[in-house]
């Protein structure tokens, strides 16, 4: 597990000393190398753990630990990394170690079991996307950089408050100042204390998902980042937050989390009001970045359910959102390349001259909307049994979404691909190449392989769910 951090962290250092020419091609080796040494990991025998003194003076420790949810979140993160550089010929040598940065701190994130350790990882994924935008962007990149960074960084300190105040009350009732999650899930505190805490995390955590209403950074970054880093920020970085829910606020927090179940009140307001802001748009890469708000609602919605169900589904809809939104955000990358507009009013008509490219993008939208057979339908499937099985209601006004999605989903493809070309600059685009095409592969064939047999990927979180469950049930 060490060398997922390793290899882009050295890879990244090694980048920066090698000739320009062959930045790109170093850069995918070693993200190649990285995906492929995670694949290694799924042989493994979960829960895998790695343990180091790092301060003993203050209790914090080198310590990291794979279970069936890391994994399916490094194994994203891991292809994200890889897809992302491929679909990035030409860039700068520095553009490329921040991606590989940006890998190795969300493989930081996703794996880090001591509180210290997580929050350093979570703050150092900040660095190299603020960069990716700032310096890699579009026209207003800089304002967009900064409004990342400054709700980021609110967040992150929220979340540092939390575990501090969760670190002292440990140490004051056993005399042992330790980081380590496995005790801290031993301390007892107070109704009022256990709630102070938990909306501090609160805070930090749905900032970064972002959920509503701390969602307004989210179409600002994704419209002005290039087309890797919105892919690694929609695919990777917006489950940090969801993953710090399932990882730190629901087993360290429980009785204040069964106690919040308003926050499945504001997933469903992200659901509607996401598909109502999406049927607006005029941007192509916004609409998929408000499309975010509305399913990463539904994977808030299944954790706040508070149910086995709901949280199995909000599990597998992580990674499903992954899948769908980033192949949505590098088919809008390959279209942008070639017309240099992101306005769907200037496409039209690009599946006569680009066939392939249709094809793929409908894969890629019935995926995103939950067509049956395909991923999105059994993540969704399962967070409204969990969201029915807490409170009907919630199931019912979250089937809205789905129909919003239907809508301006299938809206942008009437738009964008079908009808007569509306401009003449269209009628000439090239196809898919032989590289875009290996892009898109392997994303059409994980949303196939989840949606026909999803029971290999419920199999692998059905351990840490139970755990989290044992710590739900009063």
């Amino acid at each position: 597990m060490t060398l997922l951090l390793l290899i882009p962290l050295l890879g990244a250092i090694a980048l920066l000393f090698t000739p320009k020419r062959f930045a790109w091609q170093l850069a995918i080796v070693i993200a190649a190398a990285g995906l492929i040494q995670t694949l290694t990991l799924t042989t493994s025998a979960l829960p895998v753990t790695v343990r180091h003194n790092w301060i003993p003076a203050i209790g914090a420790q080198f310590l990291i630990t794979l279970d069936g949810i890391s994994l399916l979140l490094i194994c994203l993160t891991a292809l994200m990394s890889l897809l992302g550089i491929l679909a990035s010929p030409g860039q700068p040598r520095l553009f490329y170690a921040m991606l590989l940065l940006l890998e190795a701190a969300c493989h930081g994130v996703f794996l880090a079991q001591d509180l210290l350790l997580f929050f350093i990882f979570f703050e150092a994924a900040l660095i190299p996307m603020y960069f990716l935008i700032g310096i890699y962007g579009a026209e207003k990149r800089r304002q967009a950089a900064f409004k990342f960074l400054i709700y980021t960084v609110v967040g992150s300190i929220a979340i540092l408050l939390g575990f501090l105040t969760l670190y002292l009350q440990h140490a004051a009732q056993t005399g042992i100042y330790t980081f380590d999650l496995t005790p801290l899930l031993n301390t007892r505190l107070d109704p009022k204390m256990e709630r102070l805490i938990f909306w501090a995390l609160f805070l930090g955590f749905a900032i970064k998902i972002p959920m509503f209403p701390f969602h307004t950074w989210l179409p600002d970054a994704h419209t002005q980042a290039p087309t890797a880093a919105s892919v690694m920020l929609a695919a990777v970085m917006l489950k940090m937050g969801t993953y710090g829910f399932l990882r730190f606020s629901l087993p360290l927090l429980p009785k204040a989390s069964l106690d919040s179940q308003i926050l499945a009140i504001l997933s469903l307001i992200a659901i509607v009001y996401g598909g109502w802001i999406c049927l607006g748009q005029s941007d192509w890469k916004r609409l998929i970045a408000y499309s975010s708000v509305s399913h990463l609602g539904f994977c808030t919605l299944g954790i706040f359910s508070l149910n086995a169900a709901g949280i199995s589904g909000s599990i597998l809809q992580q990674i499903n959102h992954g899948i769908s939104t980033g192949l949505l955000f590098l088919l809008a990358g390959f279209a942008y390349d070639r017309r240099h507009t992101r306005l769907i009013a200037d496409y039209g008509g690009l599946g006569k001259p680009m066939p392939g490219f249709a094809m793929v993008f409908m894969v890629a939208i019935l995926s995103s909307i939950g067509l049956p057979l395909l991923n999105g339908f059994v993540g969704e499937f399962t967070i409204l049994r969990g969201a029915f099985a807490a409170q009907p209601w919630w199931a019912a006004v979250a089937l809205s979404g789905i129909v919003f999605a239907a809508a301006y989903m299938l809206s942008l493809y009437r738009h964008t691909m079908l009808g007569p070309i509306t401009k003449d600059e269209n009628a000439g685009l090239p196809d898919l190449s032989f590289r875009e095409w290996l892009i898109s592969a392997p994303l059409i064939v994980w949303a196939v392989w989840i949606g026909v047999k999803p029971a290999s990927h419920f199999h692998l979180i059905a351990a840490p769910v139970e755990q989290i469950m044992e710590r739900l049930r009063p």
